[in-house]
């Protein structure tokens, strides 16, 4: 396995935070690779700020509109294969690798060889679990931390996920259409029906979030309920595709979100249960086609 890996990040407005992240890829240790990041039209001076760095190792592209999370990994994994780069590193731009994080990934590569993706641990800010970030190691099941051994798992976040360009040239690229939410779940879930997947808990990375919980309908602000439509209706995609399981999971979770919004919502629960229901109708339609390379 040799070296020829590119960290392809999508950014949008957190200029502060990609040069971060930036600056901690370009410190990896007994390793290095190339970056490639992927602006959504941010208008915060990032172009400016990147094209301002001194190293040949980056790369800028400006996508010209927000294709958003979705659209952006899409759009930047067809460019790392189009550029010829054998191994891909997925990241958001306030993902911040530990100074060994690449290296394990590599060395766990030559362990399991044929792999289909490597996933890393994610910490928050404050050093515990970023709760965002768990893997699954079933469709239904997070892995257990406590056991800080590499495990073998279903899906997992694109915050630090190492791809092989022959991988990606068999399943083809992340659903552009998605837009926000599941894109990544999707995407590693289509690579584990072929190959088999892990966890590395010795690469480590830090997501910094601002809060270190998950998506929840029923406790965010008014303003950034409607994204939650995206949530809902990707997610009926990627369950429906496992069958009785998956739809019995759709309707279990479908009321349990319900019950929360009840019972937890302190504002905007006729919204909150509108939006989740129209994504989850929608999704029931939703079928958009794999890109491939």
């Amino acid at each position: 396995m040799n070296n020829n890996i590119v960290a392809v990040i999508v950014t949008y407005n957190r200029k502060n935070l990609l040069l971060e992240c930036i600056n901690s890829l370009l410190k990896q240790e007994n390793i290095s690779c190339d970056i490639l990041i992927i602006d959504n039209k941010s208008t915060d001076g990032t172009e400016t700020a990147i094209k301002s760095l001194d190293s040949e190792k980056i790369k800028y592209i400006n996508t010209g509109t927000n294709l958003g999370g979705a659209g952006g990994f899409n759009f930047g994994i067809k460019k790392a294969v189009e550029l010829g780069y054998e191994y891909v590193w997925l990241m958001d731009d306030d993902c911040i690798p530990k100074a060994t994080a690449l290296f394990k990934l590599n060395e766990a590569g030559k362990k399991y060889k044929n792999f289909g993706f490597l996933s890393s641990k994610v910490l928050w800010i404050d050093g515990n679990i970023c709760v965002m970030n768990v893997q699954r190691q079933t469709m239904y099941k997070n892995i257990d931390y406590k056991n800080n051994v590499d495990t073998k798992i279903t899906m997992a976040s694109f915050v630090s996920c190492f791809i092989s360009v022959k991988v990606i040239k068999n399943v083809g690229l992340p659903i552009k259409e998605f837009f926000i939410w599941t894109d990544d779940w999707e995407y590693t879930r289509r690579i584990t029906k072929k190959y088999q997947s892990f966890y590395i808990p010795e690469s480590v990375v830090v997501h910094k979030t601002q809060k270190n919980v998950g998506a929840n309908i029923a406790t965010e602000k008014e303003e950034r309920i409607n994204r939650f439509f995206y949530l809902y209706r990707n997610d009926i995609y990627l369950y429906k595709r496992e069958g009785l399981l998956g739809y019995m999971y759709i309707l279990v979770r479908l009321i349990y979100h319900s019950v929360r919004i009840l019972f937890i919502s302190k504002d905007n629960k006729i919204k909150r249960l509108k939006r989740m229901f129209n994504g989850t109708l929608k999704g029931f339609s939703f079928n958009p086609s794999i890109e491939k390379i």
